[in-house]
């Protein structure tokens, strides 16, 4: 694993950990100010900007407040020059034994010699009925 692997690998530990404690200034602090965001819940289309993904994270804190777990279970990191990507798979649930695996894609660029975040995408897998 490069350098540049080594540093995008923390700031997303960083940022996993700041969701964990509710600290909505960690949870922003490694992100563009034009970051595009692909969420569970609405809206479809994104959120775009800091300001519209600042205003998301009150309301998953609350939910998170009841218990429910947030941790990284694996964390994969490719990265280039100036443009780098990480995948990883949590656990995010309210019962930490039954929690669903959330699927995290990241898009970061490098501004002045720090990894910024441009581009986030949380998802659930969708279940497939059993066939009868």
């Amino acid at each position: 694993m490069n350098t540049d692997e080594k540093q995008i690998r923390k700031l997303i530990e960083r940022w996993a950990e700041a969701v964990r404690a509710g600290d909505l200034k960690g949870v922003l602090a490694a992100h563009s100010s034009g970051i595009v965001m692909f969420d569970v819940p609405p809206p479809y289309d994104g959120v775009r900007g800091l300001d519209a993904y600042r205003a998301i994270w009150p309301g998953f804190f609350a939910w998170q407040a009841g218990g429910a777990t947030f941790d990284i279970e694996s964390l994969e990191v490719t990265a280039g020059p100036d443009v780098a990507f990480a995948f990883a798979l949590l656990r995010c649930g309210t019962d930490a034994a039954s929690a669903e695996r959330l699927r995290l894609t990241v898009g970061l660029r490098k501004r002045d010699a720090r990894w910024v975040v441009t581009h986030e995408h949380h998802s659930f897998p969708h279940p497939v009925p059993a066939e009868g």
